[in-house]
């Protein structure tokens, strides 16, 4: 079986070559827009290709304002810090995500709470949140405190797995109920709709990564959406390190962060937004070709995007029976020219935040031992 999938894959992508995960896409004005930033030296952090991805970020997504920085890690960090949340504070967020979602809420000395995922989603699940608090949490002066820890929850952070969406409309419910803020790790989700509007835009913020092997790539690069334009005014001067503008002087009102995207990366940026319609087409044609392939076999499932969403497919997903036939699986493909890969190592089972407090983890726990990511390149 895992031979006629290893066959299949080959043939999808038309080659007998090692075929990666996700390679980047490179087909449009890149190399122009990056000669015209060598050509004009404006290949630091001031230059027309940053306005103008900010923009293109902005109408796509329906944000009233959007702010690049240095990649993802950064746009949470940031996030955390402008909604509130500080040292002491437990963050909701899932232990189904890449580590900088919680790296991300360290940096400011605030706690992870891990919560379960939904199984049509696999993202963060509103009734399993919705249960946590109601037992473990009171209202005091409209703030959310743990009952047992005496700490402040101040915020959730779902994250949008392989980019399907989370059940935003529910979880925005909750964290309205339990007066948390709303930070979206849109991360992997560009492209992913959710009703038909856009990750990201559902919470008080949300981050994007433009990282490598992303639908979209700058190299290295974030985003920061917001549907407050005077709080994204605020977020852009303090991530370029809070200086007040002046033709000479060198003055700052705040503490600040060096987290400027270069224009150089800007540039990669625009050059890739406006291939994007091309690429998330190609990719929901690849996700169709294998769900028509997996539907014929009784022992594979395919992750398809959840009810009511439209699904970028970042990352194409597999199910199996269990933890044994996940391993195989991963040794057979990896070895016959076919990159796949588990799940992340779940965040409850890392030493730094082995202790932090769970739901249990049933669903979780059930997806790491199952899950694979197959390639997932625009072909």
């Amino acid at each position: 079986m895992y031979s006629e999938i290893v066959a299949f894959i080959h043939k999808l992508y038309g080659t007998e070559k090692f075929i990666p995960l996700h390679a980047p896409s490179f087909g449009g004005n890149e190399k122009k827009y990056l000669n015209e930033c060598v050509d004009t030296t404006f290949v630091s952090s001031v230059g027309k290709f940053v306005d103008r991805f900010e923009e293109m970020i902005s109408d796509y997504t329906g944000a009233k304002k959007a702010v690049v920085c240095v990649n993802g890690t950064n746009a949470l960090h940031m996030s955390m810090m402008l909604v509130g949340v500080e040292r002491g504070d437990e963050v909701i967020t899932q232990a189904l995500t890449f580590v900088a979602t919680c790296n991300a809420i360290s940096y400011i000395g605030a706690h992870p709470v891990f919560i379960d995922v939904d199984r049509d989603t696999m993202g963060l699940s509103s009734a399993a949140m919705n249960e946590w608090l109601s037992e473990n949490t009171e209202i005091k002066n409209k703030q959310c405190y743990n009952k047992y820890t005496g700490r402040r929850v101040k915020a959730c952070v779902p994250m949008h797995t392989f980019g399907h969406p989370v059940h935003l409309d529910e979880l925005v419910e909750v964290c309205n109920r339990y007066h948390l803020e709303l930070v979206e790790d849109a991360a992997e989700s560009l492209g992913s709709f959710y009703k038909g509007k856009h990750t990201g835009t559902f919470g008080k913020i949300g981050a994007i990564s433009f990282n490598g092997n992303k639908t979209i790539t700058t190299g290295g690069g974030g985003m920061l959406l917001f549907q407050d334009e005077e709080l994204g005014k605020y977020a852009k001067h303090l991530t370029t390190q809070a200086k007040v503008p002046h033709r000479w002087e060198f003055v700052h009102d705040h503490i600040g962060y060096n987290y400027r995207m270069p224009n150089i990366n800007a540039a990669l940026g625009c050059a890739q937004m406006e291939q994007l319609d091309e690429m998330l087409k190609n990719k929901r044609e690849t996700a169709e070709k294998y769900k028509a392939f997996f539907d014929n076999n009784s022992e594979v499932e395919f992750f398809t995007e959840p009810e009511n969403c439209q699904s970028n497919y970042w990352l194409n997903a597999i199910i199996l029976n269990n933890k044994e036939e996940q391993q195989v699986f991963l040794q057979h493909t990896n070895d016959n020219g076919v990159m796949t890969r588990p799940i992340w190592e779940l965040m409850s089972r890392l030493p730094m935040f082995k202790d932090c407090q769970t739901d249990g983890l049933v669903n979780t726990q059930w997806f790491a031992d199952r899950v694979v990511n197959i390639p997932s390149s625009v072909r």
